[in-house]
């Protein structure tokens, strides 16, 4: 509110429910702006802030309490309790804001608010603005004279986590961490792969998380799949097991890739991949820290993956000239990393005026290059084929350099073939 000056209102609508099919519901998840400014995690409610605002800064309208409807559907707080639960300054009535706040909104010379982020609440918000246009001219009232995106301010707050986002973010981690190492403790030939994935979500679940995406649960040909969620196929002697999968917490979410040989044994070629990754990870994180450009993490990985296929025959030219032309996204097509939060690919600019953005503390990202060679590679021997190999883990800039905050779980590949089947 202070940046947004007096004469400027934000709205922001929490998240509506969406439908799975027919009567049933996808779980339900606040919009992660309107949670972050608001704690409060209940649908069909609407946040005001009005800098200025004799009756109160921040407006919530929210649901009435209603005991027959709390009887189907869990307790709702209400504005009572909107006001001493949840710290608004005035609580309303959802069903009093087509009467309120195009009041307010008449009333401001500047509305924020992310238009397309919510199709239903367009609708409505345009709607008062033109009938408010339409009532200018009798001078009853005006528009306000300026739309802007809240994102501009609210995403770069997002960006810088506190001490109480770092608590839920490191849970978080923690929590990833343990069921990593459960899922290798069991893992052996003959599993499935949702048999691994129901380890996470049974490690997830019983510490207070659930999942924070999808998880990708890739054995031997399926490690080559960057975004595959079938999670169906028998893991088979000699494959390797990719598996990304992160826990949200408090709404704050992890994001934490591991691979490794199902049978507790990397074959030599594997070994070999899985070394480069490593090493491109390693010289990533180095690069985290105050100061340097965004990029600056992954142009290392770049240099060190396009290095290491080289050597193992896997790309042909001097390093200066696959660097230039991009060889080696034949086999690394992503980039190292995104910013984590609240969201698993979280809010925030990666440049500013065309430049990368500087690394400052506070800031909260994942770094995971990987290497991946799919049978069929042309021009590449099968021995190397059905290789998919990613590494990740979460990663706060400080104020001297960075804190690995997944750093439990081993990357060692030594390490990682003691912990597989270790439970069996």
């Amino acid at each position: 509110m202070r940046m947004m000056g007096k004469g400027g209102v934000a709205i922001l609508p929490a998240a509506q429910p969406r439908m799975r099919n027919r009567d049933v519901q996808y779980p339900y998840r606040q919009d992660s702006d309107f949670y972050y400014l608001t704690g409060f995690s209940e649908p069909e409610a609407v946040a005001v802030l009005a800098p200025g605002r004799a009756g109160g800064e921040y407006l919530l309208f929210c649901r009435d309490r209603n005991p027959q409807r709390e009887t189907w559907d869990g307790t709702r707080a209400g504005p009572a309790n909107a006001v001493s639960q949840f710290g608004a300054d005035e609580a309303l009535s959802i069903g009093k804001v087509d009467d309120i706040l195009p009041k307010i909104i008449a009333a401001s010379e500047r509305i924020y608010y992310t238009m397309g982020a919510h199709p239903e609440f367009d609708q409505r918000l345009t709607g008062w603005l033109s009938a408010l246009g339409a009532h200018g001219g009798m001078g009853i009232t005006h528009a306000p004279d300026q739309f802007i995106a809240v994102d501009h301010f609210l995403h770069d707050l997002r960006l810088y986590k506190s001490r109480e986002e770092l608590v839920a973010m490191r849970r978080a981690g923690r929590i990833a961490v343990q069921a990593h190492r459960r899922a290798m403790s069991v893992c052996k030939p003959g599993m499935y792969e949702y048999q691994i994935e129901a380890e996470y979500l049974h490690e997830f679940h019983s510490q207070g998380g659930r999942p924070s995406y999808l998880p990708i649960v890739g054995s031997g040909p399926n490690s080559c799949i960057l975004h595959y969620h079938a999670n169906n196929r028998k893991l088979e002697d000699g494959d390797l097991l990719l598996v990304d999968a992160g826990c949200e917490y408090d709404y704050y979410a992890s994001d934490v890739t591991r691979t490794w040989p199902v049978n507790g044994r990397f074959s030599t070629e594997q070994r070999a991949i899985y070394q480069v990754v490593l090493d491109a990870h390693a010289a990533a994180i180095a690069e985290v820290r105050p100061g340097n450009p965004w990029n600056q993490p992954h142009e290392a990985a770049v240099r060190v993956v396009t290095q290491g296929l080289k050597q193992l025959g896997l790309l042909e030219g001097s390093l200066a000239e696959l660097l230039q032309t991009r060889a080696y996204q034949r086999f690394f097509m992503h980039r190292t990393g995104h910013w984590l939060g609240m969201d698993v690919h979280d809010v925030g600019d990666y440049r500013i005026v065309e430049e990368w953005r500087v690394l400052e503390p506070g800031m909260t990202l994942t770094v995971e290059p990987g290497i991946y060679i799919p049978a069929g590679s042309r021009g590449i021997a099968k021995h190397w084929w059905n290789i998919g190999v990613r590494i990740e883990d979460d990663v706060l800039v400080t104020k001297d350099g960075c804190e690995v905050m997944t750093r439990d779980l081993p990357v060692d590949p030594d390490t990682i073939e003691a912990l597989v089947g270790a439970a069996a």
